[in-house]
This record gives C-alpha cells, sequence and structure tokens, in this order.
C-alpha cells in the first residue's frame, strides 16, 4: 500500500482546455488524471445529441484532444485515467478508447461503468410522481424530458481499478467520485471508514474544476501571473485524507490558502451536510496551511453517513427564449438603451396580443455598464442592453427577435451590434428537476473488456456524530467602514435555481465584523434586485478555514438553460458582495492602511 498518491485535475467541463493533460504528465510523480466533464446542462445537449445519432452523447473532445494525443504517453507513464466523458453514451465512449488501444498495440484495459441512466424507466418513475428535492415542485408530467441520471458515487470506479482497469469512462457520478475512487482503490478504505471518504471527496472537490484551485476565478487576480499558462492542481493524497495541493514546474497561476479555500467553498450549498452518494461531509473543521510556495495543505475532514439513495437529475423541455445584446454610447447611454427595450417589448406585446399567443413567461433587461447587476442604473457614455424572454410558444418568440431588429432604423442614436454570426434564434428552456432514488433500484455494471459484473451498491450501518455548530464571536466595537474584498476573498456559483457565494477571510480576526455585517438582512438588501417571491437566505460558518458560506434560493430565474438573466449561474455574485462596506474596529483600519 502507498503512503501518498499524486492525481492531476485535468478538466473541469466539456469545452475544458487541452493543455493540462500533457502538462501534468511531465510531472513524473503523477499515478492518476482525472477528468470532468459534466453538469446538468451538459447532460441535456448529450442527451439532443444521442437523439439525432445515437452514436453520440459523449465527451468527443475527450477522444479527440486528450486520448488520441497523449494516449502513448499516459501507458508508458503506466498513469491511470479516470473520466465521466461517457455522459448519456459511456458504452460508445468506450468502445472507441478500446478501438484506440487496439490500434496503438497498447497493453491497456478499458472499462465502462453505466446505470446512471434511467430514461428508459421513465413510465415507471413518472408514476411515483416524486416532489423536486429543493423547491416541493411536483413531478413535470406530460413535459418533454430529455434526461434522467443518479448521480452514482466511487465504489464502482475503485471495484473496476481492483480488477485492473486503466481507463475508466463513467456515465453520471458526482464530479468528486473520480478521484475518491482512486484513494479507496490504494488505500483500501472501506464503505464505513466514513472520515477518509469524506477527506477523499473533498480532495476531488478542489480538483474537479481545474485551474480554479490554482488561481483561475480567484479575487486576487491581479497576483495570478502568466494564465495563458495556468498550471493545473495536483493532489498528493496521504491515507489519513489529508493532501496537499501543487502545481507542475515552470506554469503560470497561484497556490495559495485563498485559491484553495475558494475552491472549497465553491457551490457545496450547507458545509456540514455536503451530501454525495458514498458519504454525507462535514468540512467546517477543516484547515487550509501554507507550507510553501505554490504549495497548500489541507486536513483531514469528517464524514458522518451514507445516504440511502441516489439524488437524480431529470431535464425537461419547458418553452423558448432567446434575446439579444446592443451597444448604445454617446450622451445619456443608459436612457437610449432603457428607451429601446421599452418599445421593443412594447411592439411585441401588440403583435403577440393580436396573434393570440398569450402572454410572455418572463421578459429580462439589462444594461449592463449602468451597474444594473449591483441594483443600479446610472448613466455612462457606453452600456450594452441585454433583453430576453421566455414564452411557451416557439413563434412568440421570432416575433420578439423581429421587433428587436426591425426597430434598429427608429431607435435613440449611437446604436451598434457586432455581426457575422447572424440573428439570434429560440433555443429550448431546459428546467431541471431533482429527486431521490433508492440505491436499491439502480443496476450498475461494470463493463471490463471481456467481462460483466452487475455492482451492488452497499450501505454500512456505521454513522458518526457530526461537529456541533458554532458561530462567531460578537465583533468588537465598529468605527470604521472598509471595502469587503480588503477584509476576504470570495467565489460565487450556482446550485440550480440558488446563488452559493463562498467568503473567507483574509485573516481570523475580521470574520467576527464579516458575519455580523453580512446578516440575512442586510443580504437581502445587497441583492434585493435579484431576489424572487420565494427567496431565502442562509449563511453557514466554517471555524475550520475562517469563512462563511452564503446560499440564496429562488434567485437565478430558473437558473442554467432556464434563465434569461445575464449572469444565469451567479457567477459575479461574489464581486458584488465584496464591494460592500463594513464597519471594523479602528486598530483593524489602522492596520490595513499601514499594510498597503
Amino acid at each position: 500500500m502507498k503512503s501518498s498518491i499524486h492525481i492531476g485535475g485535468a478538466s473541469g467541463y466539456w469545452g475544458e482546455s487541452a493543455m493540462a493533460t500533457p502538462q501534468l504528465l511531465s510531472c513524473k510523480k503523477l499515478d492518476y488524471l482525472v477528468y470532468d466533464y459534466l453538469a446538468e446542462i451538459t447532460m441535456s445537449i448529450m442527451a439532443q445529441a444521442k437523439a439525432k445519432d445515437a452514436s453520440r452523447g459523449y465527451a468527443t473532445d475527450f477522444i479527440d484532444h486528450v486520448l488520441k494525443p497523449n494516449i502513448e504517453e499516459i501507458a508508458k507513464n503506466k498513469v491511470k485515467v479516470i473520466s465521466n466523458a461517457g455522459g448519456i453514451n459511456p458504452e460508445e465512449c468506450g468502445r472507441i478508447i478500446r478501438k484506440i488501444v487496439k490500434e496503438k498495440k497498447l497493453n491497456l484495459k478499458v472499462a465502462i461503468i453505466s446505470g446512471d441512466n434511467l430514461i428508459e424507466n421513465l413510465s415507471k418513475i413518472s408514476k411515483k410522481k416524486n416532489k423536486d428535492m429543493f423547491s416541493g415542485a411536483d413531478f413535470p408530467m406530460n413535459s418533454d424530458i430529455m434526461s434522467i441520471n443518479a448521480y452514482l458515487g466511487a465504489f464502482p470506479i475503485a471495484k473496476a481499478l481492483d480488477e485492473g482497469a486503466d481507463i475508466i469512462i463513467t456515465g453520471r457520478c458526482v464530479d468528486s467520485a473520480v478521484t475518491l475512487a482512486a484513494c479507496i482503490h490504494e488505500f483500501s478504505w472501506k464503505r464505513s471508514d466514513l472520515d477518509a471518504l469524506a477527506s477523499g471527496s473533498l480532495a476531488g472537490h478542489i480538483l474537479e474544476c481545474g485551474p480554479q484551485a490554482t488561481g483561475g476565478n480567484f479575487t486576487d487576480w491581479e497576483k495570478v501571473d502568466d494564465i495563458s499558462n495556468i498550471g493545473y492542481p495536483i493532489a498528493e493524497i496521504y491515507q489519513d485524507g489529508s493532501f496537499t495541493i501543487t502545481k507542475p514546474d515552470n506554469t503560470g497561476g497561484l497556490i495559495n490558502i485563498g485559491t484553495v479555500s475558494e475552491q472549497m467553498l465553491y457551490e457545496i450549498g450547507d458545509p456540514k451536510a455536503y451530501i454525495l452518494p458514498d458519504v454525507i461531509c462535514d468540512f467546517s473543521e477543516v484547515k487550509i496551511i501554507q507550507v510553501d510556495k505554490n504549495k497548500v495543505h489541507v486536513s483531514a475532514s469528517k464524514g458522518y453517513a451514507v445516504p440511502n439513495s441516489y439524488k437524480t437529475c431529470l431535464t425537461y423541455k419547458d418553452g423558448y427564449r432567446s434575446g439579444n445584446y446592443l451597444t448604445f454610447y454617446g450622451e445619456n447611454s443608459t436612457k437610449k438603451a432603457q428607451k429601446f427595450a421599452d418599445a421593443a417589448i412594447d411592439r411585441t406585446k401588440k403583435r403577440i396580443t393580436n396573434s393570440n399567443l398569450g402572454e410572455f413567461e418572463a421578459i429580462s433587461t439589462e444594461i449592463l455598464g449602468s451597474e444594473s447587476q449591483f441594483g443600479n442604473n446610472r448613466e455612462n457614455l457606453e452600456v450594452v442592453l441585454k433583453i430576453a424572454s421566455k414564452h411557451k410558444n416557439k413563434q412568440a418568440i421570432e416575433i420578439f427577435l423581429k421587433e428587436i431588429s426591425g426597430l434598429s432604423l427608429a431607435t435613440p442614436p449611437g446604436l451598434s451590434s457586432f455581426t457575422g454570426s447572424g440573428r439570434a434564434k429560440p433555443s429550448p428552456i431546459i428546467r431541471l428537476f431533482s429527486y431521490l432514488t433508492l440505491k436499491s433500484d439502480v443496476k450498475i455494471k461494470i463493463d471490463l473488456d471481456t467481462k460483466q459484473e452487475i455492482f451492488s451498491d452497499k450501505i454500512p450501518a456505521k454513522t458518526n456524530k457530526a461537529f456541533q455548530r458554532v458561530f462567531p464571536k460578537k465583533a468588537e466595537q465598529t468605527e470604521v467602514e472598509i471595502v469587503l474584498k480588503k477584509l476576504a476573498w470570495g467565489r460565487s456559483g450556482d446550485k440550480g435555481n440558488k446563488a452559493n457565494i463562498g467568503l473567507i477571510a483574509r485573516k481570523p480576526e475580521y470574520i467576527p465584523y464579516i458575519w455580523h455585517s453580512l446578516t440575512e438582512k442586510k443580504l437581502c438588501e445587497i441583492f434585493q434586485h435579484f431576489l424572487g417571491p420565494k427567496s431565502t437566505i442562509e449563511r453557514f460558518y466554517l471555524p475550520g478555514s475562517n469563512s462563511i458560506n452564503i446560499l440564496i434560493s429562488d434567485v437565478l430565474d430558473g437558473g442554467g438553460m432556464a434563465s434569461i438573466r445575464n449572469d444565469p449561474q451567479a457567477k459575479g455574485f461574489a464581486q458584488i458582495l465584496l464591494m460592500q462596506k463594513i464597519s471594523v474596529s479602528k486598530l483593524i483600519a489602522d492596520n490595513l492602511r499601514i499594510m498597503r
């Protein structure tokens, strides 16, 4: 048994740069390469592709840009590869890889893990009339359902490794499972090793977004050098589950407490109940320490139970949406843009009414450059108007787009736009419905070349006691207002129709001020222009990393491919928050001035 293993995180989504694989292969200690390609939106896109062509439905980038150019080097270095590139069609993805292996005359075993795709069980599933596990919405009966996938765990992948697999292709598993599986295999972790499983999952969570752990999307982006050659993360993981994050030599980017902490909080919701198929994790006491330049150590975390169900995500079509971006410049450009938008909407509504097509579900106008994302609408000499709509009928969206274009000769002056890709077209609204499927109802298949077997995901009886929730101490006397960015790092993202904002104090003594300033009431004021009628705000404290996670529900207009917002995935929410001023003691303010 090895004392540690080195795993490189080589992909964070379908469309990721192909530069990671050769870069990581240059590291001689590398044991595994892991690739994450899937998201809820990706599954619906792959489902559409497979519906048109039965040989599609997987991440073609993985074949064309990763394996074909690098498979001989992978085999030479004896690096194992684990990827969820199979998407909706892991069988076809695996078949092509086996063909490549044969053509190259390489001695590599290829395993295919399937069983997550439940679309063939639609009739049986619909009869159960499940409720959405987050919103409580009814099952989308009589909808055009595109995909249904259970989020599998790491143990089937580990089983394939145990049986000698060198390359493993899965369908929909949780993002971190590709890393956790390697740990289970190498360290002989059992289903009852809950703390170890939680720790390995955290390592996978840090790796799953590639260079987001090495300076990508980082608050202090000015300190991140040469992002054109940014280094991809490598986790050296130890048997107790703790790990160290580094990157290849002679690469750009940055690894420090801030970059790794931002990624830890990224899209995790409640950090004391981050639910995965193999373990429910508690990251609240995890400590992140800088041990060297571009080298950060992350302590082991806590696991306290194993769910008896898989989170299952269903995507379905629900009408159409589209829109456009137009620029205005010159004096009073904000008012020009607003006048144009009002006129386009007025024209469209009259035509829709005359055509008896019914009302729009939603119309959105955002004037970028006027600080609309901050809830303002100030004048600017140059702005971009984003105008978009949703409707059940495709014809209504076509009318909307036509009237936007048709108003161009009647517009206030200063309208301009880049052309070349043609007029925008209606696209389907893809909504997400999440529910639970009992593990006993999912048949997982492991196909290892000539050997096939059914895998049974067992649930251990063991549970651990979770950490108690604690809260920051009361802030000392507050006298001076300071911009939050001087006190904290922050990153935000989405969880369906929810926004997740992580804030990490640059120093432990700042946490009380941040916590007591950013109350639920204050956060409502800051984000009121985005909040929906059912919005709620929750805050979670992580004492181990001196951080706070904020979860805002019903805030993204449906999120993903259902939203007509400029930022449907809350990527900029942390930026809004970091520009807010909070009150701190005079001593802290004076020290910050000295540090400048």
